[in-house]
């Protein structure tokens, strides 16, 4: 920065503007930026860059594997021609044990970055420098943000608006039906650089719209809010009951749910919040997911009106495990008159007492959803998504050594003691 403002043909005004990796950028620097510098317009990325990846609780193998692969290789002559061919040999290390050997499966060598995500979890103090999440509150520079509900930096990126606006900042949000790699996200983002940003560069006001725009699935509309998370929205509990219901009622005494997992097949990542070459991210068909025998689902009857959700999503499961470490993976969906099951959010837990009876409390995705009268809301219980998660072996060793496979036996609990829930910020539709 200190380079640019200084060369002769630089202007009087900078706005940064760029998509993850390059968003990230524009936060590295938020602490120490010129005058020069009258807008930020980062999209697709976060302040704590690639920190969500590897919480201690959900070790996100997908994008880590793959970035971590991307970055051991970038610099090498025919770079891109490598990484497509590597694909093949990339999607099979994700099985290899120990997982610390993956990387040398594919490149013959280790990759730096996946070797420190199984080496320091995501609040070791050795990723400070990567942590830039402090500056933010303090940013006196206009800020225009632009996400999507099924990309890998949303809950960041939405702590990050909540910073700005909660110290007085001005902010701008944009959130669309986009998961990481998007022609929407560059479309949207483009749009706030030419408003917004030209705007401050000029010295001028932008338009005067709502300081939050939100894509309501469902609805398929945009749509203008005040604040992240939106007023209006109160947390409402769906309980799990037998037989495969969800009804606000707490539930009666009854019998467990029972399942089994086996990381030998795991249970398979569909659809949602994925990076990767070749796979199918967002809203997809999740009809052959919920055939599985390790996939228990929850439904309300059809809704006699619209059921609007829109904002911070979670869960708190009830579960029991034969084995001390196990997953919880659960997933909000919106199922059709035809009974076709489309996934909304998700997020998992892993857990290492999982023998005794524990509450699993999930944090699912953000998002911004219209269930449709009709339309039934269901909820996924299983344990695992992969390989957007890292498989648990069952065996509470550690990720980056463990070798060894255990199948286990799962239950979900509905009683009164132990009331099982997925919690949606619900409001009336306008």
């Amino acid at each position: 920065m200190r380079w640019l403002v200084g060369q002769p043909w630089c202007g009087k005004a900078v706005v940064l503007y760029g998509g993850s990796y390059l968003g990230f950028a524009q936060w590295s620097v938020a602490g120490q930026l010129p005058p020069q510098v009258k807008a930020l317009i980062p999209s697709v990325s976060e302040s704590a860059f690639t920190l969500e990846f590897f919480r201690k609780e959900s070790y996100c193998l997908e994008a880590t594997f793959g970035w971590g692969l991307q970055v051991a290789g970038q610099e090498r002559r025919g770079a891109m021609l490598r990484q497509a061919l590597r694909l093949r040999k990339e999607r099979r290390a994700w099985h290899t044990l120990p997982l610390n050997e993956a990387d040398t499966a594919v490149i013959g060598r280790r990759s730096d970055y996946f070797q420190n995500t199984l080496d320091h979890d995501a609040d070791s103090p050795f990723w400070s420098v990567l942590e830039h999440s402090s500056r933010v509150a303090d940013l006196t520079v206009p800020v225009s943000t632009v996400g999507g509900w099924y990309d890998i930096f949303l809950p960041g990126q939405l702590r990050d608006f909540q910073a700005l606006q909660g110290s007085g900042r001005e902010a701008r949000l944009a959130v669309g039906p986009w998961a990481h790699i998007s022609m929407g996200v560059g479309v949207t983002a483009t749009a706030e650089a030419l408003d917004f940003g030209l705007a401050h560069a000029r010295g001028e006001k932008p338009s005067g719209r709502a300081p939050v725009r939100l894509f309501v699935m469902g609805e398929e509309t945009w749509r203008d809010f005040p604040s992240w998370p939106p007023p209006g929205y109160a947390p409402q509990r769906l309980h799990l009951h037998p037989a495969g219901a969800l009804a606000t009622d707490p539930p009666d005494e009854s019998a467990p749910d029972t399942y089994r997992y086996d990381p030998a097949d795991p249970t398979p990542a569909v659809g949602g919040v994925r990076m990767a070459v070749g796979v199918k991210s967002g809203r997809v068909d999740n009809t052959g997911l919920e055939t599985r025998p390790d996939v228990l689902t929850y439904s309300t009857p059809a809704l006699d009106k619209d059921v609007e959700v829109v904002g911070e999503v979670s869960a708190e499961i009830w579960f029991r495990s034969s084995l001390p470490s196990a997953d919880v993976f659960v997933r909000l969906c919106d199922v059709d008159e035809k009974g076709r099951s489309t996934n909304v959010c998700d997020g998992l837990i892993s857990l290492t007492d999982a023998e005794g009876t524990t509450c699993a409390k999930v944090r699912l995705w953000p998002t911004a959803y219209r269930f449709q009268r009709g339309h039934r809301i269901r909820v996924q219980i299983s344990s695992g998504a992969f390989p957007r998660y890292n498989r648990n072996l069952g065996t509470g060793e550690p990720r980056a050594t463990a070798t060894a496979l255990r199948a286990a036996d799962q239950q979900v609990l509905h009683t009164p003691a132990h009331p099982s829930a997925v919690i949606l910020p619900m409001g009336r539709p306008n």
